[in-house]
């Protein structure tokens, strides 16, 4: 039945962030069982990244599957404009209980990159239903936000986004706030703040720059320079929230509140697409009008679709059981451990770690890339030990599910010395 599948594969499909004509070999997945897939050969992987940082619990839950099969017998699917069902309801319920105090609303999307990009519809359109004329984005050095119009003109300008530079949007990029660099952040805020329509930022790790980190205390100082000077702040939590930076959500480390904020990936533990952008009460107020104009003209056909709202439930009914915030707890144990054990090799640069996320930045005689070759060893080399990692260039990274035991991570842990030793 498998045997024709990557030949089937190759004639059809266009894989991303590939350059399809140098490809490693596409390995056909035909099974997923907790933090293992299974190829058609009957090869099994531990998936160290959680299929790109989306599979909290394990895959093929049994539990979210129970739901979510429950819902496709009673309401699959149904316009959201005009209309409404229960899950859609509970599911902003119950992970507003969650959020900061401060955010009320939330409006349904389809993935990470189309959150941020009616988050920056609202702030900008926000400005507009006042009266006002602000069309300048702060955002950070190295941030990645998503591959839409609006995510690419956001993130760092690389050679991902180089072909399409004229056509993104001005951003005046900033570093990630430390005590040295904070007074020349708030300078460069003051030269800007009039033509801001927000700050947006991805809190404590930039996840495809390298795991980047930087502190809660820092961070928290800028958002309130930004909260004095009147400027929106949008909190990227797409990739760090629902537990992976050791809290359910990176807001819970900071004294702060952000005015917006983004979800996906995890939302629905990797088993729908799903995104969220919830706000405060302040910006809906600015829509909530009788003039038809000041609505927020944005929508997608599977916009809060009841069968991801009921995966994003069940989901989050597992990430609040004790087990898993124990399991939680476990990883960044272990990984703190192993950093303890690792960190004066003589082949790492640097190693740092936020709750469940791990990176080991390799050293090189050149400058740290995404492009880096050691991808091309390492990648193949841990497939080989039956462990599914993509490293960025030569920064190696853990993100595992939750459910992964402790002999793996251990196991992962000595294939990633063995290859330092190689």
């Amino acid at each position: 039945m498998y045997n024709d599948l990557k030949q089937r594969d190759r004639a059809v499909n266009w894989h991303p962030y590939t350059q399809m004509k140098a490809a490693s070999e596409i390995i056909p997945i035909v099974k997923g069982k907790d933090a293992y897939l299974f190829d058609d050969k009957g090869n099994r992987y531990i998936d160290a990244v959680s299929s790109w940082w989306v599979t909290l619990h394990g895959h093929a839950h049994p539990y979210i599957a129970q739901k979510v099969s429950e819902q496709l017998l009673q309401l699959e699917q149904v316009i959201f404009a005009g209309f409404t069902h229960e899950p859609a309801i509970k599911l902003s319920e119950n992970l507003l209980k969650l959020l900061p105090v401060n955010q009320t609303k939330v409006f349904y999307t389809d993935n990470g990159s189309t959150a941020v990009e009616v988050a920056l519809k609202m702030c900008i359109q926000y400005a507009h239903n006042k009266g006002l004329k602000k069309n300048k984005i702060l955002s950070f050095h190295n941030a990645y936000h998503g591959d839409t119009f609006g995510a690419m003109s956001v993130s760092s300008r690389t050679v991902w986004t180089q072909p399409f530079g004229e056509m993104l949007f001005e951003v005046i990029f900033i570093d990630v706030p430390t005590k040295d660099n904070l007074e020349e952040l708030k300078k460069t805020i003051d030269l800007y703040s009039d033509e801001l329509a927000c700050f947006i930022y991805e809190p404590l790790v930039q996840g495809a720059a390298g795991m980047l980190m930087h502190e809660p205390e820092d961070l928290s100082a800028l958002m309130q320079y930004c909260r004095f000077k009147n400027i929106l702040m949008v909190q990227d939590e797409i990739f760090v929230g629902f537990g992976r930076t050791g809290k359910l959500f990176a807001a819970d480390y900071l004294t702060e509140k952000p005015d917006i904020m983004c979800f996906s990936k995890g939302l629905t533990g990797g088993t729908f697409p799903l995104g969220m952008t919830t706000c405060s009460e302040a910006v809906y107020e600015a829509f909530y009008a009788d003039d038809a104009c000041k609505a927020l003209f944005h929508g997608h056909s599977f916009t809060a679709n009841p069968l991801a709202c009921t995966a994003a439930l069940a989901s989050l009914d597992l990430l609040l059981k004790k087990q898993t915030l124990e399991n939680i707890e476990r990883i960044c144990s272990e990984h703190q451990q192993f950093l303890n054990e690792i960190k004066d090799h003589l082949a790492i640069k640097s190693i740092r770690q936020r709750g469940t996320i791990l990176a080991l930045e390799l050293k090189i005689t050149e400058e740290t890339s995404y492009f880096n070759r050691q991808y091309e060893s390492l990648y193949p080399y841990f497939l080989s030990k039956g462990i599914i990692l993509r490293p960025l260039g030569n920064i190696l990274y853990l993100v595992p599910p939750y459910c992964i035991s402790t002999s793996d991570l251990r196991y992962i842990y000595q294939s990633i010395q063995t290859a330092l030793n190689l």
